[in-house]
């Protein structure tokens, strides 16, 4: 009987978890009949407000436009990166990625509404006319940027070489809007430059993020690596640009662990990039400059570097742009950008909307320096010593005339007109000091 009793209980708790199992079964498909019936409901709905407005809007307005307007508002209420790109939009993303085209030389992004200068490019004519990181854009010539899509104001920008162009901008510490003339010029990018400071601190400056980065500044760290004690790596008003590019950087100075990460909605859009010591080519105290108009890739290079404990951040916050985008064709003239994933550095800690916060912040200005007419020092004295090689030769010691080219050595006065910089400059000495 205990047997019997037993089986007809083992027999019940199969009966209800199958019951549970055929429960759930149904229910699933009744949520996917749900999911299919509402899509069917919102695609009919779609169509019959394209119908109407076609039929009875105060202009003739065709399928077609009404289409792409459908899916430009659709695009750009996603996020401020995702766009839906027209055959014209298309046309002029493959020239801007083809590295030389005509316009003034800015990055520029949405920023609380408001189309906002991420950096001007070095030597660019925006560069020259003195755009700056932060300035807000009010009109493109007369067009008010008021509801215009970053895309729209790229068009507005671009144009033939030496054509006129006046830029209204709003910039913190003026009281009125200002009008900037600029000249349009064929933009080309030389992303990486070096320079010399006090003979030992190697200065390198990376304006962009393009397919040769990596190997340029690799090549000049190992163009002097014998004399050098330091790195300032520069990465002020860089827009970003290719991720690998910033991942390669970052592996010439880390040598192992996690460098950056994304995540998507898709497990398939998650990847994972790492640092490897075949790459690292050295152990030098390493200073990043970084401000409000580093953004993306260099938010990754000096974020992971701070994560790593291998440089130290000197600056002010960074932008905040830590999200991915992809460029999807649907047709051969049209395609969307689309933004897939999110950032994130070796510690986990997100870059959107939040940026990189420098490890000693410092705003950007001069050093105001006056001489004093009045001081008196030991060689003023009249029965001062004499110095130890006037004693013996006569004559004072003659100053070595410097071989190198001047356009590579960043002077004392230089310094003194670019405070962040000379920051960093009294940080790698410090730290060289500690390194022995």
């Amino acid at each position: 009987m205990k047997n019997k009793k037993f089986i007809t209980l083992g027999f019940a708790s199969v009966t209800l978890a199958m019951g549970l199992f055929f429960s759930s079964t149904l229910a699933a498909e009744s949520s996917v009949k749900n999911t299919e019936a509402s899509r069917l409901e919102s695609l009919a709905k779609f169509t019959k407000v394209i119908s109407i407005v076609e039929q009875y809007n105060v202009d003739d307005v065709t399928i077609e436009e009404l289409m792409d307007k459908a899916l430009d508002g659709m695009m750009k209420n996603l996020d401020a990166h995702s766009n839906y790109l027209t055959k014209k939009d298309y046309k002029r993303l493959k020239v801007q990625t083809s590295g030389e085209f005509g316009g003034l030389g800015i990055t520029v992004g949405m920023k609380n509404g408001a189309l906002t200068v991420i950096a001007p490019i070095d030597g660019t004519p925006a560069d020259k006319a003195g755009l700056k990181s932060g300035d807000i854009i009010l009109k493109i010539d007369k067009k008010s940027t008021i509801g215009m899509t970053i895309d729209e104001a790229v068009s507005l920008m671009r144009g033939k070489v030496g054509a006129p162009i006046d830029v209204t901008i709003v910039r913190k510490g003026e009281n009125k809007p200002i009008v900037v003339h600029i000249v349009r010029g064929i933009i080309t990018i030389e992303s990486v430059y070096a320079k010399v400071i006090n003979d030992n601190t190697l200065y390198i400056r990376v304006a962009s993020f393009d397919k040769k980065v990596a190997g340029d500044v690799a090549t000049e760290i190992n163009k002097r690596k014998a004399s050098t004690k330091g790195i300032i790596l520069d990465l002020r008003n860089n827009p970003g640009g290719l991720l690998d590019q910033a991942v390669n950087l970052v592996d010439l100075f880390v040598d192992e662990g996690k460098i950056v990460s994304q995540k998507g909605r898709n497990k398939s859009d998650d990847r994972t990039y790492s640092a490897s010591s075949r790459n690292t080519i050295t152990t030098v105290p390493l200073v990043v400059l970084i401000n409000g108009g580093s953004a993306s890739a260099s938010e990754i290079v000096s974020g992971a570097l701070q994560d790593h404990k291998r440089a130290v951040l000197v600056g002010e916050n960074t932008f905040g742009k830590g999200s991915v985008q992809v460029v999807l064709p649907i047709t051969k003239d049209e395609a969307i950008k689309l933004t897939i994933a999110r950032y994130y550095l070796p510690s986990g800690r997100t870059i959107q909307a939040v940026g990189v916060k420098p490890d000693i912040a410092v705003t950007a200005g001069e050093i105001k320096t006056h001489k004093n007419e009045f001081s008196i020092k030991e060689a003023d004295l009249k029965q001062h010593l004499e110095e130890e090689l006037e004693k013996v030769d006569g004559k004072k010691e003659s100053i070595k005339a410097d071989s190198k080219d001047k356009k590579d050595i960043i002077t004392p006065e230089m310094l003194n007109k670019d405070i962040q910089l000379k920051e960093a400059v009294d940080i790698i000495k410090a730290l060289a000091i500690i390194k022995g």
